[in-house]
């Protein structure tokens, strides 16, 4: 079952990249005590770390950091420019609204020309970033008050459940800080081969900047991303181009835009998850990257590095969604992984 409370905390707790404070205090107090120790580096970087029976590390790295903007300035009518914080479709985002961090958390709206003020070329070009502003209904003497440049934006939307789905902001990656979380807990007072290394990474949506300093202090012999995918199993989708479907179980990377997983990873987690009768699909993503090419990459010695990647429809948009039965499937698989490891022949 899904601890729907919890995860509605997780994605409602504001966190952009670069501005990850308020959603890292909710995890390390969650992660205390689930775990050996917790540590926070310099960057930002949450580590979680359970001890294991011999001294090879293991990494998860779920990151904290959810697309957002930042202001850059205010007029003199009061109305707010902004510079985005990750990628963002601009079509998605005419009047949807916005939360300001500033001295105090500020609603705004997002808004541009009206439809019935363009000209007809216009009615046919996505407007496109530059051409928003936020409108927080007070003028600048009061938004002074409150907001300057610098300020964190993030979106104002409330978790919902929809059929056998949750619907919410932020899932790209909140789902995942979510299934990290619950796999310390089915983890918890159980003997684990190896040290495990559940880091909670910032400023994954601006270039995988946590994962990259935290793979090179912790030095994993084994990483595990965790992150969405795209779900495209919609109206008018070829089956090549889906990449994975809602509802069809954990997907296993073979590979993205940044990353070539390592064979024996992907085989150990197929059998793994075959095994354990835990439901999963292959996931091979064109373009984009997740902090698995950090964890592979950046640690002295590189890393076996696969990852779990959690089908999303929506991606980086007003809102996504994933399906239940698909998280339940990706906590059992990574906990399952995390025990078995000693058990594997990993050479080459």
């Amino acid at each position: 079952m899904i601890d729907l409370a919890l995860l509605d905390k997780i994605c409602s707790t504001p966190g952009t990249s670069g501005y990850e404070k308020r959603i890292r205090d909710f995890v390390v107090e969650a992660a205390t005590p689930l775990c050996d120790e917790v540590q926070i580096d310099a960057m930002g970087n949450v580590l979680a770390i359970k001890k294991g029976k011999k001294d090879l590390r293991v990494m998860a790295a779920a990151h904290m950091d959810e697309i957002g903007f930042i202001v850059t300035h205010v007029d003199e009518e009061g109305f707010i420019r902004f510079h985005t914080l990750g990628g963002f479709d601009p079509k998605t985002l005419t009047s949807q609204r916005v939360i300001i961090h500033g001295k105090k958390d500020i609603i705004g709206v997002m808004g541009t020309k009206p439809i019935h003020l363009m000209k007809a070329e216009e009615r046919n070009k996505v407007v496109p970033i530059s051409d928003y502003y936020i409108d927080t209904g007070m003028s600048k003497k009061q938004v002074d008050k409150f907001i300057e440049a610098g300020n964190p934006i993030t979106r104002e939307r409330q978790m919902i459940e929809m059929g056998d789905c949750i619907n919410s902001k932020s899932l790209d990656n909140r789902i995942s800080v979510y299934i990290l979380l619950k796999t310390l807990e089915a983890l918890k007072g159980k003997t684990i081969p190896y040290d495990f290394y559940a880091t909670f990474t910032v400023q994954e949506e601006v270039g995988l900047r946590g994962a990259i300093s935290s793979a090179h202090h912790v030095d994993p012999d084994f990483a595990f991303g965790l992150d969405v995918t795209i779900a495209f199993d919609v109206p008018g989708a070829q089956p090549h181009e889906m990449i994975t479907r809602l509802g069809h179980g954990t997907a296993i990377k073979i590979m993205d835009g940044s990353t070539i997983c390592d064979y024996r990873m992907i085989e150990y987690m197929k059998k793994t998850a075959t095994k354990s009768k835990i439901k999963w699909q292959t996931e091979i993503l064109p373009a984009g990257g997740t902090d698995t090419a950090g964890l592979q990459r950046y640690g002295k010695k590189g890393a076996i590095a696969g990852a779990i990647s959690i089908p999303l429809r929506n991606m980086h948009q007003t809102i996504e969604m994933v399906n239940k039965k698909d998280v339940e499937a990706s906590i059992k698989l990574l906990v399952a992984c995390v025990k078995g490891l000693d058990k594997y022949n990993w050479e080459f």
